[in-house]
């Protein structure tokens, strides 16, 4: 059912892609891309997101951010996103996507998952089990 998964955040570049390859990676079948809502289009990941990602086994393939619009939506049956501000934007601007916008934390607690942007290597340590565990509650469902 759903077979082709977006993931989004802000910029694109920390969030989105590192759970983009959490899903990847637990879900191999599944097509699994990411965008952003400002899309700090052209970046690769963040190096504190990339190195923890490593640092925890994650293979981060090559990254370049890019934003949200709506074919990308409507290439995809499921979106995931880190922030309830975020779902809204998005069916805000592109109402034709709100039945398919999910927190990526729906299954295990609804929470926010912070913006670990700027704010050093410490804070992307702590938000990636948050990330992981949200990927690993959908790999289940899906």
């Amino acid at each position: 059912m759903f077979n082709r998964i977006l993931v989004v955040c802000d910029g694109n570049i920390c969030r989105s892609p590192t759970v983009a390859a959490m899903l990847k990676s637990l879900c191999p079948e599944k097509s699994v891309e990411s965008a952003g809502l400002v899309g700090l289009q052209g970046q690769d990941m963040d190096p504190n997101a990339r190195k923890v990602a490593i640092d925890n086994g994650l293979d981060c393939a090559e990254h370049i951010a890019r934003k949200l619009t709506s074919e990308i939506c409507a290439n995809h049956d499921l979106i995931l996103v880190m922030e309830a501000r975020q779902k809204d934007r998005i069916t805000q601007r592109f109402p034709e996507a709100s039945g398919k916008v999910f927190l990526a934390s729906h299954w295990n607690g609804k929470h926010d998952i912070p913006d670990p942007y700027r704010r050093g290597l410490e804070a992307f340590e702590r938000i990636y089990p948050m990330m992981y565990q949200a990927a690993e509650a959908w790999a289940k469902k899906l």
